[in-house]
């Protein structure tokens, strides 16, 4: 369930990403990269797979 929940969620989010890039909208990319970044964390913190949140995940620093 969860699994299933982070995949659509991921698809929405990076669909209305692309959206807000193409229509310059620097505010709403803004909101779904940070949608992105705490769908990634969760993944991560669940033991998700989802190779489209790769480039979202928090780096070791």
């Amino acid at each position: 369930m969860l699994t299933a929940q982070l995949r659509a969620r991921t698809h929405d989010a990076l669909s209305s990403l692309r959206t807000a890039h193409d229509e310059h909208d620097d505010h709403l990319e803004g909101i779904r990269l940070g949608e992105l970044e705490s769908l990634a964390r969760t993944a991560l913190e669940h033991d998700v797979d989802i190779p489209e949140l790769e480039p979202f995940r928090p780096r070791a620093g």
